[in-house]
């Protein structure tokens, strides 16, 4: 198991859900803390709160990508790398999720996996791809 798994698995027993995970290891990585993101990313969790819409890791996911290159004060600019990394993102989920996962939608997957035995694959995947292309368009 590598540290990232490790740190996945800390966080989901204190009862951490898929979007807070995601975000939480963001931050680490920042060596930051943000409580108030952390709670509000808990409205992604299930689907947006256990409607099963659009899964927490992907919904966080793109938060990430917002966190290092959206905007985020009067003053700022989206980073011009914005849109491409969204768009990066958006696209391998959804072929993956088409292939393995049973759909992009949270209740779709939860159909196809009801013990949610895929969740944290999906989480882990999720995450290491969101810091690929952060790294391929020179984020540190």
């Amino acid at each position: 198991m590598d540290d990232t798994t490790l740190q996945m698995i800390r966080l989901k027993s204190k009862g951490y859900c898929c979007a807070q995970i995601i975000l939480v290891l963001a931050l680490e990585a920042q060596g930051k803390t943000n409580v108030d993101l952390v709670r509000t990313a808990g409205g992604l969790c299930f689907g947006i709160n256990w409607s099963g819409e659009v899964c927490g890791a992907l919904s966080a996911g793109t938060c990430l990508i917002s966190l290092y290159a959206g905007k985020g004060a009067d003053e700022e600019e989206a980073d011009d790398r914005y849109s491409n990394m969204m768009g990066e993102l958006i696209e391998w989920f959804t072929l993956r999720a088409d292939e393995e996962y049973g759909g992009t939608r949270c209740h779709e997957i939860l159909e196809k996996f009801p013990d949610r035995s895929i969740c944290s694959l999906i989480v882990a995947d999720t995450y290491k791809k969101c810091m690929d292309i952060l790294v391929s368009h020179r984020f540190d």
